[in-house]
């Protein structure tokens, strides 16, 4: 509460000014990336599309994960219209069916013999409850265990790469998250936000738990986490507009104006960590303006997410429920 107080002084007046620079898109410090296979979660729009966009603009060659081949091609001539030579692929992917994970892993495997770099990027928030095609509650099932299944799928093309990274993306509502273990499905009782926070706080669990793993085997590959800050992009008016609640959308969208950077500055953090030299096994970046706006850094954590045991036990019961577990790990 106290954060976001404070953002609405800044976001006034003279503060205001300094943070719009401050959160200005700037991808011009991101290496060459050349020579680099990535692929991106939810590269059509939002976040994902500018991050496939800067990535693509350095020189990586990046298979777009989409549930839609139609939104994924024209994300595809979007960015090749502002960077003609940008090398991109799409691949049909839906996190909320284990089938089709299975079936993008098996494709890309099939196009490339190793990859360099997983922006685990998709998500969904604050929906009404749903269930996947598998019957997981679609947060969890969608934001935690397909991005799970899908790493462990894409190991071994992660493995073969001299350096790859896995970067998971996260949110500031990991903060209020707990993993309820006797009702992690929501069957018994739902309530959408806090479905989401447990989905995000999974997503930095996997991630801290992945590094761990990765440190112990001394594999080349490094798992880091970052998150976007109040960024502009459609996730906001999804939940709003699966429950009929019309009326919310134009109110996410001036909220978003008042107060959100841009998806293209909320992207900063996730190409950081995907591509900074600096970048350390465990890390996690978010914007450093009060973690809302701004360029990357660094950032803490909650102390949920640094939990070694409840994270351990989140790993087992996701390769229980997925039916995937990464060799060796």
């Amino acid at each position: 509460m106290r954060s976001l107080i404070w953002a609405r002084r800044l976001r006034s007046g003279v503060g205001g000014a300094l943070l719009r620079v401050m959160a200005s898109s700037d991808d011009d410090s991101i290496p060459e990336q050349r020579g680099r296979v990535a692929v991106v979660t939810g590269a059509n729009s939002g976040l994902g599309l500018e991050t496939t966009r800067a990535l693509a603009k350095h020189g990586a060659r990046v298979i777009l994960a989409s549930r839609s081949v139609d939104k994924a091609n024209a994300a595809v001539a979007t960015i090749q219209g502002e960077v003609p030579d940008a090398e991109l692929e799409v691949i049909v992917l839906d996190l909320a069916d284990l089938a089709s994970v299975e079936r993008f892993a098996t494709e890309l495997a099939a196009r490339h013999p190793s990859l360099d770099l997983l922006i685990n990027n998709a998500g969904v928030m604050a929906l009404p409850r749903r269930e996947t095609a598998d019957g997981f509650e679609m947060q969890i099932g969608t934001n935690h265990l397909g991005h799970f299944a899908l790493t462990a799928r894409l190991w071994p093309l992660l493995r073969e790469a001299p350096a790859a990274r896995v970067v998971t993306v996260s949110s500031l509502m990991h903060y209020p998250g707990r993993i309820d273990f006797e009702d992690l499905q929501g069957a018994r009782r739902y309530e959408k936000w806090s479905a989401y926070c447990q989905s995000k706080l999974a997503n930095l669990l996997f991630a801290f738990e992945l590094s761990r793993r990765l440190l112990r085997v001394e594999a080349r590959a490094i798992s880091v986490a970052a998150h976007p800050g109040y960024s502009a992009t459609e996730l906001q008016v999804g939940g709003a507009t699966m429950t009929g609640r019309r009326w919310a959308v134009p109110l996410w969208h001036g909220v978003n104006r008042a107060f959100a950077q841009s998806a293209a500055s909320g992207a900063l953090p996730q190409l950081h960590a995907a591509t900074a030299a600096d970048v350390r096994p465990g890390d996690f970046f978010g914007p450093g303006a009060l973690q809302i706006w701004g360029k990357p850094k660094r950032v803490e954590a909650s102390q949920a997410a640094r939990d070694e045991a409840t994270a351990r036990r989140l790993w087992e019961i996701s390769e229980s429920l997925t039916g995937v577990a990464f060799d060796g790990l």
